[in-house]
């Protein structure tokens, strides 16, 4: 293999046609671009998400405080003399400690270079110090109401990242050598791969490439459990996974995952598929595959999927198995709809379901996190406006704003590897699940935001009320597991500890390591992260975590042994379709192969 400094020099002539190629689509990209400008008309240009707003009110403040100010550029200054000292004494031959490094877990800076060449060096620590403190700066500002802090807060770390020399060629290190090393070759394929990014999306917004997308195929080489669909209405795919066991558990498991990803994150391949290993522990497994909506699902409302979700489920199960009792387990927003369907129940005095398991579930949405960025009553106002448009909210558009709260994960380091590398993405099954994003309708998306996300009405007794019923929790009196993560970025666990406070029953709360989806996604055979459990349910969560014991390994073990006092005695294995229920069509189903790219859905 040829080493950097021994790869052959580019050919002239293939050079040239390269270039050639790249000025032919560049040039009919502009066309498009401009046509689509004039069929539209004029752009409307706002503050749609009240940044500018939110900075104004900023600057204001912070100008109103001359000295507060001039304090924090004297800091600033301190900090670059003592960067100035660091790099003087480091070019006369003496070592010392950075006067600042990367937070740990910070991927950009791990190239040798930052480290060891004096230059690079420099513009490391320069611009950490920068950034610490402009961020410090804008969060110190006095006087901002708590929502106009937030977005203050949010967009200038995404300033930030965007600035990082990590983001740049003639500031990185590791793309300055691959440029020199393949005579500009790198930045070629990068301007090709930007062209094909462009050329793929839907002519407003680029969408940065995080996998190839032919590496993977749901049914193929994801989500290939062994199982049928036995039960399908417009909102959903019910399917049941063949028996592993010669006997099984009574009660079935019924798993509600989110609608607004797909649920094969619970069943990507053997090897971290939660769904072969509670089968695998004798359960029989349901899995609700919600439907990849499209205009015509406009007014479908929360109500419809409370219905047609866990309800008809429900009434799926007990034919397919003829077993009336469950266990539920709901994963993120479908955990929400969970908590719904237990309230529901309570009041309408059904008991089907016997116990109830959350996946890094928000149920009291009093601090809902970062997102709560993007939720206040102007931008979900706007957001009502597109979606009574369109009649969905566009899946992709949701990813980018999750995509949003790790931007160097998710969005720059990309940019680094595709654009300035030159380099293919990467075959991960993980990116490939997030990247196929599912769309929401307007009128159920709409309750959610305005009812759960602005106004927290779940968590107060009779704040919602779904198909006519009020919804108390605190009714709710079954063994109730939640599972959460000490990082999770989308369910803060201190929120979703919130939640677990609102049912009456007995509730284990359990802490896993690391964030929303590698948190949840951890098999034993990993035995990564750890755990922390406390069998008491403590005043707050800082107070829970403080008492509690860390545990090695997957919490799905705690929870396997959990769940055994809940799920009834052994019974032998029940094979779908044997029921009163046939056969549909094999797991993973057609729901979920239904597929939105940027410009069209395909199946």
């Amino acid at each position: 293999m040829a080493t950097p400094e021994t790869k052959p020099a580019p050919d002239a002539a293939e050079l040239a046609r390269t270039y050639a190629e790249i000025a032919q689509r560049s040039s009919q990209l502009l066309s498009d671009f401009i046509a689509r400008q004039g069929a539209a008309g004029a752009p409307a240009f706002g503050d749609e998400l009240g940044i500018a707003k939110a900075f104004y009110e900023m600057m204001g403040k912070l100008l109103a405080d001359p000295a507060k100010f001039a304090e924090m550029q004297f800091k600033l200054w301190q900090d670059y003399l003592s960067l100035w000292q660091h790099l003087m004494l480091r070019f006369l031959g003496h070592d010392g400690q950075p006067v600042i490094e990367p937070v740990k877990g910070d991927r950009r800076f791990k190239h040798d270079d930052w480290r060891q060449n004096f230059l690079y060096d420099y513009i490391k620590q320069s611009y950490l110090i920068a950034a610490k403190h402009l961020h410090q700066t804008v969060v110190s500002v006095q006087g901002l109401d708590e929502q106009t802090a937030k977005k203050v807060d949010f967009y200038t770390r995404q300033y930030i990242d965007a600035l990082s020399p990590s983001n740049f060629l003639m500031t990185n290190p590791e793309v300055l050598r691959e440029t020199v090393a393949s005579g500009g070759q790198n930045l070629v394929k990068g301007l090709n791969n930007l062209l094909e990014d462009l050329e793929s999306g839907d002519g407003k917004q680029l969408r940065v490439k995080m996998i190839d997308p032919t590496a993977f195929q749901v049914g193929g080489n994801l989500a290939v459990t062994p199982g049928k669909v036995v039960y399908q209405n417009d909102l959903m795919q019910l399917i049941q996974y063949a028996p592993l066991t010669k006997e099984v558990y009574k009660r079935p498991l019924l798993i509600l995952p989110p609608w607004i990803n797909k649920f094969y994150v619970l069943d990507m391949r053997e090897k971290n598929s939660f769904v072969r290993w509670a089968n695998a522990q004798g359960h029989t497994v349901f899995v609700v595959s919600w439907v990849n909506p499209d205009a015509s699902f406009a007014q479908k409302t929360f109500d419809d999927y409370l219905l047609q979700g866990p309800v008809a489920a429900l009434d799926a199960i007990e034919l397919a198995v003829g077993e009336r009792e469950v266990g539920a387990i709901g994963f993120c927003l479908g955990g929400t709809l969970l908590a719904s369907a237990l309230g529901y129940m309570a009041a309408t005095k059904d008991n089907r379901i016997k116990s109830a398991t959350f996946f890094g579930s928000m149920i009291d949405f009093d601090e809902a996190g970062e997102l709560e960025v993007f939720v206040d009553e102007q931008q979900v106002a706007n957001l009502e406006k597109k979606m009574r448009e369109r009649g969905y909210l566009e899946g992709s558009e949701m990813a980018t704003t999750f995509n949003m709260l790790r931007a160097n994960d998710l969005i720059w380091s990309f940019v680094v590897n595709n654009y300035l590398l030159g380099k293919a993405p990467f075959p991960f099954d993980l990116l490939y699940w997030n990247s196929d994003s599912t769309r929401m309708p307007a009128a159920m998306h709409s309750f959610y935001l305005r009812n759960m996300y602005l106004n927290n009405l779940l968590s107060k007794p009779g704040g919602i009320t779904l198909n006519g019923v009020a919804i108390d929790l605190s009714r709710v009196k079954l063994p109730i597991y939640f599972a959460s993560t000490i990082e999770d970025h989308i369910a803060p666990w201190k929120s979703t500890y919130a939640g677990a406070k609102l049912f009456s029953g007995p509730v284990r709360f359990v802490l896993g390591g690391s964030g929303h989806i590698a948190g949840i996604i951890n098999p034993p055979e990993a035995n990564k992260y750890g755990y922390w459990t406390n069998d008491k349910l403590a005043a707050t969560p800082q107070a829970w975590l403080e008492s509690a014991n860390q545990q090695p390994g997957s919490w799905w073990s705690d929870w396997a042994r959990w769940i055994k006092q809940h799920a009834g005695d052994k019974v032998p294995a029940r094979e779908p379709g044997t029921g009163q229920l046939k056969a549909l069509e094999d797991a993973p189903g057609s729901y979920v192969k239904v597929r939105i790219d940027a410009k069209k859905a395909v199946a």
